[in-house]
């Protein structure tokens, strides 16, 4: 059993099992629990630099949710997904527009969105074109709102996902063809899961998105209607494959 879980956990950094003994929690483990429990909770409260993403990834055109701070936003997911009254967003009619979304993990996006970002521009000719917004107290469905505004085919979404105990910076990416406003969750592509901490790595995250957008347009149709077929990463491990004990 002992090198079956030991197998397990050099495939991931989440905590596997604790040894079950009668005895009080080893204080390595106590600690490591509480660092890890502290830096989920700081993550969600960090503010997120949009000076900084500017610099990296060009021009932001800002927007916000009606959530009128952190502790609003937590309490009222609803007002996360919808724009403030005051919203103004040019409608260029683009094939693709870009949503910079903090979340609930601001570090996630300014650490893993840039990186996404320029991957998916040499990969795919719309995401080169994109206007890109930056949006505050944001949750995925506000990427409906102004997707809907600016006119554009398909919005993407990069969001920070909720913080867990191994890792408290992880991104989502969120592609949804026709957005508007009370778009179901079903109607959406995702690809989650990315981050440099034995996640989905940028580059690959942005070659999945690349086929997404392609597929998506020829299918004019994103969510469960559209099947992810972008090449597997032969270096992942096998989801059938088996782990036996030696």
């Amino acid at each position: 059993m002992t090198r079956t879980l030991s197998k397990l956990s050099e495939l991931t950094p989440a905590r596997v099992r604790l040894d079950a003994k009668a005895t009080p929690l080893p204080l390595r483990n106590l600690l490591n629990f509480q660092e890890d429990h502290a830096s989920a909770r700081d993550a969600i409260f960090e503010k997120v630099d949009w000076t900084q993403l500017e610099a990296t990834v060009g021009p932001l055109h800002h927007v916000r949710s009606r959530a009128h701070s952190r502790e609003e936003y937590l309490r009222r997911p609803d007002l996360g997904r919808t724009l403030s009254r005051d919203a103004s967003i040019p409608s260029s009619r683009p094939k693709l527009a870009i949503v910079l979304a903090d979340g609930l993990s601001p570090p996630a996006l300014v650490r893993q969105a840039p990186l996404v970002i320029a991957a998916l521009r040499e990969q795919n000719e719309d995401a080169r074109d994109a206007p890109v917004f930056a949006a505050s107290e944001a949750r995925v469905a506000l990427g409906d709102a102004v997707g809907e505004a600016a006119g554009a085919e398909m919005v993407l979404v990069l969001i920070g996902e909720r913080p867990g105990l191994s890792v408290s910076s992880s991104l989502g990416a969120y592609l949804t063809y026709a957005p508007r406003p009370g778009t179901r969750d079903s109607a959406r592509n995702c690809v989650s899961n990315i981050h440099d901490k034995g996640g989905l790595t940028a580059e690959k995250a942005a070659s999945r998105l690349s086929w997404l957008i392609v597929a998506a347009q020829r299918a004019g149709q994103t969510g469960v209607a559209l099947k992810d077929e972008s090449p597997v990463d032969p270096s992942l491990p096998s989801p059938t494959q088996d782990i036996k004990e030696t």
